[in-house]
């Protein structure tokens, strides 16, 4: 309850009325769909990511509730602006780009279908850093998104899990026991993922870092503070800060500590989930889990939770007492990896020593994957030792290594790409040893944008537009709009869409107006480059083509030019400087032509600070060219991130 009369209430405060309004409708259904798959026992597919870039959730979860019309006109009724109770949301930006906008789409996909499905990650408590331009340079700002508290999110206390750290092994008998370990809880906070037009709600459950004990009196009663709060610090930094560095590999142990934590919780989750739908009792634990890849599917968003699958081996044999090649069969049968990248930077290779040390079990358990991984290369490939030493999980070369790529390769059913040329690449260089090993277990699936935040919410113009032609399924049913070709040479119609692009491109003109006081020519091409800043991605070479067309106009103003604004976005990891020099380039160039005199609205180049989800829904209905101009090798998720 907000308790506050309209007189001191704030449009933050009739934001969070409204969020706790739209939650009020959403429970039900959130209930009765949880309901619905216990009582069915179904499969359920869990979806594991480090990220997810959810963005702001009061329009979406509108939308996909079929609730906008309603709480618009309530709240003109009220005096009240739904577009600046929508702007009082902060943006979720758990996530450094694709990878993190594409798990948020799946989400909402998999719920508008219907499927089972439960996301699992970090609830970072500073999501990836707010970029704002001073000098030209890109300053960094913290992004604490969770400072006035998140209406839309569930805190579930009933379900911590306790995940341990360092230590050491022993062993008792059969088994092995890992001992003298620390632990930290982890806390997890459910938010619901509604359908769109369904009555199906999904869950994405996110695990925030405690401390196992809340105060040590014995320091603060010997008049140390610090220490008494020390150890409480240092256990919940694991989900303090999502790191902002998008495809560069950065091994520190924090981070291994994030990866181990957040998959440590979710399969206690998952398992726990999995007993209590058992509808028989079994006679022994390998009965037990016979059925657990019938009735749990793990997808791995790149290699982030990769530590699943020694996790899960762990669990089985030490806890649970299976054989390993019961355990084996039980993860071979439950996980898929999808790979987003073969640069040879962003490829995570953990320190033998790092995993030693934080994570002792589990550097065991991949040295014996690794052994029986190459039995079989052995027995292949029989005298290949050059083929043996290229596939080896464990790198013997420099300081030695896990490829946990190789690892998940090995350990899971199914690897698949992200886009053709990608998927093709991963079997022609990256994985090409392995394809010849596994024919069968390398897939495509070609990723795409659900079209209920980027056309329905973001365009509501053009989206009644295609709605007044083929009806109001198409959302759901996007091989619908091959239809819109009935109507290429319907004039009223293209004038209708003309229309609706000058729209947004005036709405767009009218934030670059207010925030950077730069006035644009909306009759003028707008050519988007928005993306993370990366030297692959070639802002520079975008940046050149301008460079260009401005000696064009200065050398001959009176020459016809088609008048072009071309904007630039995205953030540059802080610890790359080679980006960081280009966003810095690219604003002292757009000061040189804006401030041209003779170049006038011919040409305009425009940065625009601090790229999220908000103001990518401004952007994209705006946008007459797209540029996706990233080296093809390289260039895998284009979700304009």
């Amino acid at each position: 309850m907000l308790q506050k009369d309209r007189n001191v209430a704030t449009n933050k405060d009739f934001y969070f009325a409204l969020a706790n309004t739209i939650m009020d409708k959403l429970v039900g259904k959130w209930i009765r769909t949880q309901q619905s798959y216990h009582k069915q026992n179904v499969k359920r597919v869990y979806y594991l990511s480090l990220e997810f870039m959810m963005g702001r959730t009061l329009s979406n979860t509108m939308i996909n509730l079929m609730l906008e019309g309603a709480c618009d006109e309530a709240l003109y009724q009220l005096g009240l602006d739904i577009e600046e109770l929508e702007s009082e949301e902060p943006d979720a930006g758990l996530g450094n780009g694709g990878l993190g906008r594409l798990a948020a789409c799946f989400l909402d996909s998999l719920a508008t279908l219907g499927y089972p499905a439960y996301g699992y990650g970090i609830r970072y408590e500073h999501g990836l850093f707010n970029q704002a331009i001073v000098n030209c340079n890109q300053i960094e700002k913290p992004d604490s998104w969770l400072t006035y508290g998140n209406p839309w999110e569930k805190a579930r206390p009933e379900y911590t899990i306790p995940v341990k750290f360092y230590g050491h092994t022993q062993k008792t008998g059969d088994r092995v026991e890992w001992v003298d370990y620390k632990t930290v809880i982890a806390m997890p906070y459910d938010t619901p993922i509604p359908g769109y037009k369904t009555n199906t709600v999904n869950t994405v459950r996110l695990w925030s870092a405690k401390s196992p004990k809340d105060f040590d009196l014995s320091y603060f009663n010997h008049g140390n503070y610090i220490d008494a709060v020390l150890d409480r610090n240092i256990a919940e930094n694991i989900s303090r800060v999502l790191y902002p560095n998008d495809n560069f590999f950065e091994g520190k142990e924090l981070r291994l500590k994030q990866e181990y934590f957040m998959v440590a919780a979710t399969l206690v989750d998952i398992i726990r989930r999995f007993k209590v739908n058992k509808k028989i009792t079994p006679e022994s634990k390998e009965e037990l889990y016979v059925d657990f890849p019938d009735k749990v599917a793990i997808q791995l968003n790149d290699t982030h939770p990769s530590l699943a699958v020694p996790e899960l081996m762990r669990i089985l044999m030490d806890e649970e007492g299976l054989s390993w090649d019961s355990a084996w069969k039980v993860c071979k049968g439950t996980f898929a990896y999808t790979n987003h990248t073969i640069l040879p930077e962003a490829l995570e290779r953990w320190p033998v020593s790092m995993l030693d040390h934080v994570l002792p079990r589990h550097l065991e358990i991949i040295y014996l994957i690794n052994y029986h991984h190459l039995e079989e290369v052995k027995a292949k490939f029989p005298g290949d030792d050059e083929k043996i030493r290229r596939m080896s999980i464990v790198e013997e070369a420099g300081e030695k290594g896990i490829n946990m790529a190789y690892l998940s390769v090995v350990s899971c059913h199914t690897v698949n790409g992200v886009a053709a040329i990608h998927s093709g690449l991963l079997i022609t260089s990256l994985f090409k040893d392995f394809y010849e090993l596994y024919p069968g277990k390398f897939q495509n699936k070609t990723n795409g944008i659900t079209p209920r935040r980027w056309l329905v919410l973001c365009n509501p113009s053009l989206s009644h537009l295609v709605t007044e032609k083929l009806g109001d399924e198409w959302p759901r049913h996007l091989s619908q709009l091959v239809q819109l070709k009935e109507f290429v040479n319907d004039k009223t119609f293209l004038q209708q869409i003309f229309k609706t692009k000058q729209e947004n491109k005036r709405r767009l003109a009218q934030y670059v107006a207010d925030t950077y006081g730069i006035t644009l020519n909306t009759g003028s091409m707008f050519d988007i480059q928005v993306k993370r800043i990366h030297e692959y991605k070639r802002q520079t070479l975008n940046l050149l083509h301008v460079i260009t067309l401005y000696n064009r106009i200065k050398s001959n103003p009176n020459a016809e030019f088609v008048p072009r604004t071309v904007f630039f976005g995205g953030k540059a990891a802080p610890g790359y400087q080679t980006a960081k020099q280009i966003v810095s380039l690219i604003c002292h160039v757009a000061n040189v032509i804006n401030n041209d005199p003779i170049i006038g609205d011919k040409l305009k180049v425009v940065f625009l600070a601090n790229y999220r989800c908000s103001l990518a829904e401004i952007i994209m209905p705006a946008a007459d060219l797209s540029e996706q101009i990233s080296l093809a090798a390289l260039k895998l998720l284009a979700l304009g991130t």
